[in-house]
C-alpha cells in the first residue's frame, strides 16, 4: 500500500505538491515511484525556468521505463533538488522527503485543480 501524506495536493499525473507559503515543492508520488521501480536519473530544469500546469518539466527514468514529469501548477523553479543529481534513488527511499523542484507558485488557484490525499487515495484504487 502506498504512502499518502495529508495536506499535499496531487496530480492525475502522479505529482504531488507541497505548498509552503507561497512556495511549492513537486515531487513524484509514493505510487509512482513505486510503479517506476529503481530510479536512475531525474531530469530537472533549471533555476529560474517557468513551470506551467498540466505541461512537462523532466523527466524520471528507472530500470524499467522513463516517464515525463508534468508540472501540476505554474510558477518559477527557485531552486532543484540537487541530492538527486548524485543520487537519484533517493526517490525510491522516500518519494515525498525527495522533492524535485520548488517553485514560487504563480497562481494558488491551480492547487483547486488537484486531489486532496482522500481523493488521491480512490484514484490510484487504495
Amino acid at each position: 500500500m502506498s504512502k499518502i501524506i495529508e495536506g499535499l495536493f496531487y496530480s492525475e499525473s502522479q505529482e504531488y505538491v507541497r505548498v509552503e507559503g507561497e512556495y511549492g515543492y513537486i515531487g513524484i508520488t509514493d505510487y509512482a515511484q513505486h510503479e517506476l521501480g529503481n530510479v536512475v536519473y531525474v531530469d530537472m530544469p533549471e533555476v529560474d525556468d517557468e513551470v506551467t500546469a498540466g505541461e512537462d518539466f523532466g523527466a524520471v527514468e528507472s530500470t524499467k521505463a522513463a516517464s515525463d514529469l508534468m508540472s501540476p501548477v505554474s510558477g518559477t523553479v527557485v531552486e532543484v533538488n540537487e541530492a538527486l543529481e548524485d543520487e537519484p534513488g533517493l526517490v525510491n527511499k522516500d518519494a515525498f522527503e525527495n522533492w524535485i523542484i520548488k517553485v514560487q507558485l504563480s497562481d494558488k488557484g491551480e492547487l483547486d485543480n488537484l486531489m486532496d490525499a482522500a481523493a488521491y487515495k480512490a484514484f490510484i484504487g487504495e
